[in-house]
């Protein structure tokens, strides 16, 4: 079971750190999805980027410190369905998808870390 929580955790990190350096450096199509579509305001992206690294951080570091895992899994838990709930909120049904799936891997890290505790 640690080994999937391993596994899940290292792709949820790399993920989330992945989309924080799209937001910081303002790619194209992550502006037109959060801020054209959404209408999250551009002064957020560096805001969400920080929240996307720490949650990979704590993570990871919750690999060791099982605490911080279940609190960071959580946050980032709670960053996808804001997310999906942004995109749903516009009647965005094709960009919903993106969070989707990082939202499935959040949940699926958070319950590994709590049952591997």
């Amino acid at each position: 079971m640690f080994i999937a929580l391993v596994i899940t955790t290292v792709l949820l990190a790399l993920i989330a750190t992945n989309s924080a350096v799209m937001k910081l450096r303002k790619n194209e199509q992550v502006i037109e999805s959060i801020h054209g579509t959404v209408g999250v305001p551009l002064r957020y992206l560096p805001v969400l980027a920080a929240l996307e690294i720490a949650g990979a951080i704590g993570i990871v570091a919750g690999l060791w410190l099982e605490p911080l895992g279940i609190a960071a899994a959580a946050g980032l838990v709670a960053y996808f369905v804001g997310a999906v709930a942004g995109h749903l909120r516009v009647g965005d049904t094709k960009g919903v998808a993106m969070p989707v799936a990082p939202l499935v891997l959040s949940i699926a890290v958070l319950v590994l870390r709590i049952v591997t505790a």
